[in-house]
Order: C-alpha cells, then sequence, then structure tokens
C-alpha cells in the first residue's frame, strides 16, 4: 500500500483519513499541530504514544528536502541546492530586504518550457514537486538560518502553472492561520504564460500578485526566446492578463529581461508601453543575468534607463530590478546545471 503524504494534506483530510483508523479526535490534532511547527517525523512527536507513532508510520511518510549545498552571498543572499527523497536536486534563494525575508521557491526539478535564457530548462525536466515538498524549502531554510520567511516568490525552478493542483494547494496551505499564516499579498507567482491556467488562477480569486515573463512587446520577438509564444501569442496572453485583473482587482507584474541588440531597442519600448497602456500593471526590467548556459549578454545601463523613461512616457509604473547573489550563482538553475554538466 503506498503512504499518504501527510504535509500535502489539508487538516479535513487528515481528520477524516485518521478518524476512519479509529484514532481519537484530540490525537489527530495533535499530530496537525506537530506538522504545522515544521515536524519531519513521527519519532519526534514525544506527546502520542509510541503505538500510535508506529502504526502512523506504516500508513503516512514525510517527503521533504535536504540541504545539499549552501552558498551565502557578500550581500546576504542565500542559495541553497535542495535535495529530493528520490535524490532529485532544487533549487531556493533567500533574500534579506528591509521588510523582511523573501523566499524564492521552486515548483519543480527542473523546467519543459525551455526559455531561451534559462538556465533551468537547459537542465531537463524530471518531475512535478509536492506541496510538502515546496512547504519543507521554507521551513528548512527558516530553521538553517533561524529566520521567519515573510515573503515567497515562485521564481525558482519549474513553471509553477505546470504544476498547477500542487501549487494551489500549497498556497491554500501556507496562507492558513494554523500553518505557515504567510500572507497572500506576500506572495507572487511567476508564470511564462500558460494562458488557460492563469483563467483558472483568476477563478480561484487568491489575493496573490501574479507575475508574467513578456520579455518582449511583439510575437516576432517572443518567439524566438520563449517557446511558449508558440501556442499562446502575445494578444492571447495580455487578454488573460487583463481578465486577472478584472476578475482580482489586483495588479500584474511583467517581468522583461533585458537583453541587448534583442529586445532592448527604443521601438520596443515603444511598442511595449503601446500593449501594455492602461492596464492595472508594473513592469519589472530585469538585467540578464550572463550564466554560462546563456549566449546573450545583458543590456547596458543605458538602455535599460533609457527603455524605462519610455514606458513611464505611456503611465506605465516601470522598475529596474536590484541584482543579488550575483556571486554565488543566484539566478535559479544554475547550481543544478553545473553539477548536471560535470557529473554532480
Amino acid at each position: 500500500m503506498d503512504k499518504k503524504d501527510i504535509k500535502s494534506m489539508f487538516f479535513e483530510e487528515i481528520f477524516e483519513d485518521m478518524s476512519k483508523k479509529f484514532i481519537e479526535s484530540y490525537r489527530v490534532c495533535q499530530v496537525y499541530d506537530w506538522i504545522t511547527k515544521g515536524t519531519a517525523s513521527f519519532d519526534d512527536m514525544t506527546n502520542l504514544p509510541k503505538a500510535l507513532r508506529e502504526e502512523l508510520k506504516l500508513s503516512y511518510r514525510f517527503l521533504g528536502v535536504r540541504i545539499k549545498e549552501k552558498k551565502v552571498s557578500l550581500d546576504s543572499t542565500v542559495k541553497y541546492l535542495f535535495s529530493l527523497y528520490d535524490e532529485e536536486v532544487i533549487e531556493a534563494v533567500i533574500m534579506k530586504y528591509k521588510h523582511g525575508y523573501s523566499m524564492c521557491i521552486s515548483t519543480q526539478a527542473g523546467c519543459k518550457m525551455g526559455c531561451a535564457f534559462c538556465s533551468t530548462g537547459k537542465g531537463g525536466f524530471s518531475r512535478n514537486l509536492f506541496p510538502s515538498e515546496m512547504i519543507s524549502q521554507i521551513e528548512t531554510a527558516q530553521r538553517d538560518l533561524g529566520i521567519k520567511i515573510s515573503n515567497v516568490v515562485f521564481m525558482g525552478m519549474g513553471e509553477p502553472l505546470d504544476n498547477y493542483s500542487n501549487v494551489i494547494k500549497f498556497l491554500k496551505l501556507i496562507t492558513s492561520p494554523d500553518h505557515l499564516n504567510i500572507g497572500a499579498r506576500h506572495i507572487s507567482l511567476s508564470t511564462c504564460g500558460i494562458v488557460d491556467k492563469i483563467y483558472s488562477l483568476a477563478r480561484e480569486k487568491l489575493q496573490i500578485t501574479l507575475s508574467v515573463s513578456l520579455h518582449a512587446p511583439n510575437d516576432g520577438i517572443r518567439s524566438k526566446i520563449m517557446k511558449i509564444n508558440n501556442k499562446w501569442g502575445v494578444n492571447e496572453l495580455i487578454a488573460s492578463c487583463k481578465h486577472y485583473t478584472q476578475q482580482t482587482n489586483r495588479r500584474i507584474s511583467f517581468e522583461y529581461v533585458m537583453i541587448k541588440d534583442v529586445n532592448d531597442s527604443l521601438d520596443s519600448a515603444n511598442e511595449l508601453g503601446k500593449l501594455l497602456q492602461g492596464m492595472l500593471c508594473h513592469v519589472n526590467l530585469i538585467p540578464l543575468n550572463n550564466s554560462l548556459s546563456c549566449e546573450w549578454q545583458t543590456s547596458s545601463p543605458n538602455d535599460i534607463y533609457r527603455f524605462k523613461n519610455v514606458l513611464e512616457k505611456y503611465k506605465i509604473n516601470a522598475t529596474v530590478r536590484r541584482t543579488l547573489g550575483k556571486d554565488i550563482n543566484g539566478a535559479c538553475g544554475q547550481l543544478r546545471y553545473n553539477r548536471t554538466q560535470i557529473g554532480g
């Protein structure tokens, strides 16, 4: 019999399942209390009888992550390479800001999307992560660093909307007051543009921030750097984004990686301005991380700020992202990619 992944279960699911095993209600509450405290073993549940702990081991398992490698940047950014139960590896990054600690987590081991500038996709796709493995990234980092994560960003390895059901369950678990209790407005989910799932996400009415990796103002440029554009073009993507803002009244953040001589011209800036003009949105201009797996170069600071000035003429709020963790290969996928290249 397959054991159930208990950290991926809602309290109601655990209660119903354990009730069928004639486990008392107060014992179920004790088990759940341990789970929400980050416990990863029934052996640690010291207020449970040993016989019950042994019984629970027969039906349930704990899936989590283990620290395989840890790098600390000069700017205090921390990057983890985590190992999973099946020896797959994923990455996560902790960034310190004035408002607290933000964590960039992974939702998949690898990625199928194949964006040309991304290290993760070049390392191949292995599998989706379970909610428990996403939760464990946060719990493990908090325990290792002795901190409290206040913001969560889905910009690590993988495409969150390609792992839709697990990601939605994870979101509902961590925003629960009796779990990690991270406010939905402190969570940002980034997608390369899986249009049908954006419509699904709008129906969830979650108060998270949706970040869309746009990276180009038209199909000609976007299709060269993002394979997903061959399925859903720019106009279809923007239509889904407008629907999302109408349904949730939440501002969308458009991610735009600045690539020298590819998407950073004044013509591109004006085209992007016309495309997004009047939308409830924000544009985040991101200097390309010049990783070993990418042949392109980042735009110059002058070109980036010139691009920003054009967008502001269209009354579009735009910012330039501060680069963190550059000295430790901060961009997600680089540690995993480098290890696969050297047989690590």
